[in-house]
This record gives C-alpha cells, sequence and structure tokens, in this order.
C-alpha cells in the first residue's frame, strides 16, 4: 500500500506539475482502485494521507472561520513605469543601496489560499478571507491533487506555511464550460470567478470533479532550517514537489526590473493560467524585514498591473437586460474575438448615456477590452469603419417603452442616468432579487443559483424573498428547472439543502445581512 501511495504520488506529481503524464488515466485508474481495494481489505493499514482520501465523504454544514498565523497583506499595485519607478526609488531610499537583488514573477489571477504544514503533513488550509483570518478549506483543497499532502523529504520543518493561488487553467476553463453548455447549465463568466466558486462549495466530492490547480508563490509562517532568500525557498519547494510560479526573472536595477515585466508582459499568455500583472519582491529575507510592512501591504513588494490588451471587433445586435432594482442595461452582442486569454461575444454598454457619449450603434466596429482582465468594455468607436445607415440607438425606442421580461412601462426618473422598469412585479427583477437574497454576503442559501432564482418566479412558486420561507421539501423538489418539453426536476437533495439553509438563516443570520439582501 505504501508502495502504491508512492507511484501514485510520482504520476500526479508528472501529470499536474510537469505536466507531462507518463501512463494513460486508464492505467493510473488500475493502480488507484488497486490501491482503493487493498484499503478496503486492511483498513486498519489506510494512511490519512493516501490519495484516496483526497476527496471528502461528508457534507459540511459550513466552514471554520481559522487566523492565520501570520496576517496575508495584499501587494500594492502599481500601474505605469513612473509608479514602479516611485517604488524603486523608495526601495533605494531605505535600504541606502542602488542595486537591490529582486525577483519579478506573474502574478497570478486566481483565489489566494495559505497551507499549513506540521512535521511535513498538510495540517489545513485557509482563504485570505480578511487578512486577519480565513474559511478552513482543507477538506476541498486536498482534492486538488498538484498540492502534496505530505512533503518530500526527510526532515521536513516542524512548522512551514505555504502561500499561493488556486487556479483554473485556461484550457480546463474552456473545457469546464463546454461541459457546462452540453449538460445545459448556465456558463461560468470567467477562470477566476469559477475558481472562487468551487473552493467555496460544501460538498468536496463536488469541488474534486473541478480542475482546481496550485500555484505557491510565497512563504508564511516557518519553523526549520534557515532561509534566506527567495530563491532559496524556491529551491525548497521543488525539493518538496509543491508547484510554483514560473518563469522567475532576477534583477538588481530599475532598468532590469522593467525589462523583465515588459518580458513577461510579452509571453504571459502562452502561460496555461490567466495572470494580469508582474510581482517585484526584494530576494532576501533579512532585508524584507528590516523594510517592513505598512497596515496593509509589505514595503518590499509591488505588483505592476498590465494594461488590457484591445482588439477590433464590430457590433452585430444590442439587446436591453433587465436586474434586480428595474434597472435597463444594454449589452452588445459582438463578432466573437480573442482578448486575454479568452474569446469574447459580449460587452456591457452601461447606460444611455454611455452610448450617447460614445456613440455606439449596430454595426460598428469598435475598440474592446476587459477591464481588470475579466469584464469586457467597449473602449471606443471607430468612426472612420461606421458603416453607411447605422442609426443612433435609443433604448426607450427599441424596446417601444415597455419592459423586455414583462412588456410593462419604462421610466426615466428626472436626474437619473438609468431607465427601469417600474412594473415592482417584473418576473425578471423579481428573479435578481431571489438571487441577491441567496448570495453569500446576503443569506448564503445552498442549492439557490440565478436559474432556480428564475425558476420559482416563473412558476409562481413565490413573488417575493421572503415567501421562499413558506416552501416545503415536496413541492420544492418538484420544482421544474427545465422547459415544459425537457422537464429537469430540482430534486429533493437540492430543496433540502435550501430548506436547512432558510432555517439557519432564521437563526443566525444578523440582521445586517438581511437587510442587504432585501436590498434596502
Amino acid at each position: 500500500m505504501r508502495e502504491l501511495e508512492a507511484v501514485i504520488a510520482g504520476h500526479d506529481l508528472a501529470y499536474y506539475q510537469s505536466g507531462e503524464p507518463t501512463i494513460s488515466d486508464h492505467e493510473y485508474d488500475k493502480l488507484y482502485r488497486e490501491l482503493e481495494e487493498l484499503e478496503l481489505k486492511f483498513p486498519e493499514e489506510k494512511s490519512a494521507h493516501s490519495p484516496t482520501q483526497r476527496v471528502g465523504n461528508d457534507l459540511l454544514e459550513s466552514f471554520e472561520n481559522k487566523p492565520h498565523l501570520l496576517p496575508m497583506l495584499s501587494i500594492d499595485d502599481v500601474f505605469s513605469e513612473e509608479e514602479l519607478s516611485a517604488f524603486w526609488k523608495r526601495l533605494e531610499k531605505l535600504t541606502g543601496d542602488e542595486k537591490i537583488p529582486v525577483s519579478i514573477e506573474p502574478k497570478i489571477d486566481g483565489v489566494a489560499v495559505s497551507l499549513v504544514y506540521r512535521e511535513g503533513k498538510l495540517d489545513y488550509a485557509l482563504t485570505r478571507g480578511d487578512g486577519k483570518s480565513g474559511d478552513d478549506v482543507t477538506d476541498n483543497v486536498k482534492t486538488i491533487r498538484g498540492i502534496p499532502l505530505t512533503l518530500a523529504m526527510e526532515t521536513p520543518p516542524a512548522l512551514m506555511e505555504v502561500r499561493g493561488e488556486i487556479y483554473i487553467g485556461k484550457r480546463d476553463f474552456e473545457a469546464l464550460n463546454h461541459k457546462r453548455e452540453e449538460e445545459g447549465k448556465a456558463l461560468f463568466a470567467n477562470p477566476r470567478n469559477s475558481t472562487a466558486g468551487t473552493i467555496k462549495l460544501l460538498d468536496s466530492r463536488e469541488v474534486a470533479k473541478r480542475p482546481l490547480s496550485f500555484i505557491a508563490h510565497g512563504i508564511g509562517s516557518y519553523e526549520g532550517v534557515s532561509l534566506s532568500s527567495e530563491a532559496q525557498f524556491r529551491t525548497y519547494l521543488k525539493a518538496w514537489n509543491i508547484p510554483l510560479n514560473e518563469p522567475v526573472f532576477s534583477a538588481t536595477t530599475f532598468e532590469e526590473v522593467w525589462e523583465a515585466v515588459n518580458k513577461l508582459d510579452q509571453i504571459r499568455h502562452e502561460l496555461p493560467h490567466m495572470t494580469d500583472g508582474a510581482v517585484i519582491k526584494v530576494e532576501s529575507f533579512e532585508e524584507r524585514q528590516n523594510l517592513g510592512v505598512t497596515a496593509r501591504a509589505p514595503r518590499w513588494a509591488a505588483a505592476f498591473k498590465f494594461p488590457p490588451e484591445q482588439k477590433e471587433t464590430q457590433i452585430e445586435s444590442i439587446e436591453v437586460q433587465v436586474g434586480r432594482t428595474g434597472v435597463l442595461t444594454p449589452v452588445a452582442n459582438l463578432k466573437p474575438v480573442h482578448v486575454s486569454g479568452t474569446t469574447v461575444s459580449r460587452a456591457t454598454l452601461h447606460n444611455q448615456d454611455e452610448i450617447d457619449r460614445k456613440d455606439v450603434r449596430v454595426g460598428d466596429t469598435v475598440l474592446i477590452e476587459k477591464a481588470g482582465e475579466i469584464i469586457p468594455s467597449v473602449v471606443k468607436v471607430l468612426y472612420e469603419k461606421r458603416p453607411e445607415g447605422a442609426e443612433p440607438f435609443k433604448i426607450s425606442e427599441y424596446l417601444n417603452n415597455e419592459c423586455p421580461a414583462c412588456q410593462q412601462p419604462i421610466a426615466q426618473e428626472e436626474g437619473q442616468v438609468a431607465w427601469r422598469c417600474v412594473n415592482f412585479s417584473c418576473e425578471a427583477k423579481m428573479a435578481d432579487r431571489l438571487a441577491h437574497f441567496a448570495s453569500r454576503k446576503a443569506l448564503d442559501l445552498a442549492s439557490m443559483g440565478g436559474a432556480v432564482s428564475e425558476s420559482l418566479v416563473a412558476r409562481g412558486y413565490v413573488k417575493s424573498p421572503i415567501e421562499l420561507f413558506t416552501l416545503d421539501l415536496e413541492s420544492l423538489g418538484n420544482l421544474n428547472l427545465g422547459s415544459d418539453e425537457n422537464p429537469r426536476t430540482y430534486g429533493v437533495k437540492n430543496a433540502t439543502k435550501l430548506i436547512n439553509s432558510l432555517e439557519k438563516a432564521k437563526a443566525s443570520i444578523p440582521l445586517s445581512r438581511w437587510i442587504y439582501g432585501l436590498g434596502i
């Protein structure tokens, strides 16, 4: 059994860290099943750190909140060569040196986590949370095969806190969305959001079905052989089989730093994961200690945020969506174009004033970018490429002064930018209100996403968020999430989760979150 554990761990390393599998999936499954069978036959010999124990067996009620051993601080962002130069000059002033050894590495667009190892065994994993404490997501993290449960060394440190990012790779994200599309499920907006949602799922068996990966980029609390620099820490990470951030550049002057940042900007779209910047860190741990931290960030590091990539495309049509407060939002349907690592086919136009200011029309060729590398937006219209006969777009005229969801009147209040549906009972508004009421910052209701909210309203189950508390298990379990022609039942299991969440909310959710959830 120990031999099988080691062999499987080696194959996991080859597949998840090096990206070079040494055996087929079928051969891997045979080894895995052999270990499972031996563990059933000899349960007293089963190791808590066996590869088969990466997937949890119990549904968690909630996440326990734990304090970080050391605060998980943010890194100050800089957005231009001038701001990066100012950061460098501060380093020179604080250290008294003109040449300062630093490392430059990609800024991973994922979910920050802290992995705490004691005596070489993974003890627990926390999200960043508020920086002082985070959610215990240990069971979910154990499903990520790139994260070793045991450090590969004879004399591991008594305590080792590895900090890094959990993410979904670009290809894995595309495959995940393709699968969801085939299953008739809503598509994820981007890798970062889908990663954040996945790591907070309550059932680690569901987490195990998602293609999560991990990259280490920092050290927290540590008790072991002395570590003097970032380079030495990275050497240890490799020895421990912990995936680490690459590529990494070294520099000692600002000119070298700026050259490395530009080089990283050129190659970042070739990396298997989303990146939105370059992190510059002082190499020496002793120097970091001397430089110290501010209330929110270390003085020895900065994150240069890359300017968004811009691409040309054409607006094929404009549609109008209804939000939970009744605000009507125009959205441009675009000729698909690849921007910042993903294909973009839609972009918000925000409101009528924004459309008027940029003079956006159907058929226009526009320049688009991803705000924060995530949200597609129209930067400007290329008027010289406008087709003849393109007409100005007016929301009220396009909708004939009626809400596209309920066909009731729309209005624009005096002094307000937004057009709104004035019908309080509008199904589109109510569905969004329900989804907001169920969101994590509000009542945090399990098994209640947008599709469930829409079906509850469309099929007459509820007319307000509070009516959720009148639902019973039988009728809720029979809720049809599909069409009449192709029904898809919500199910008793999901209904039980939702009703239990509602009962828990009545008992434990503070007033502030009820007020937020109700949109007051």
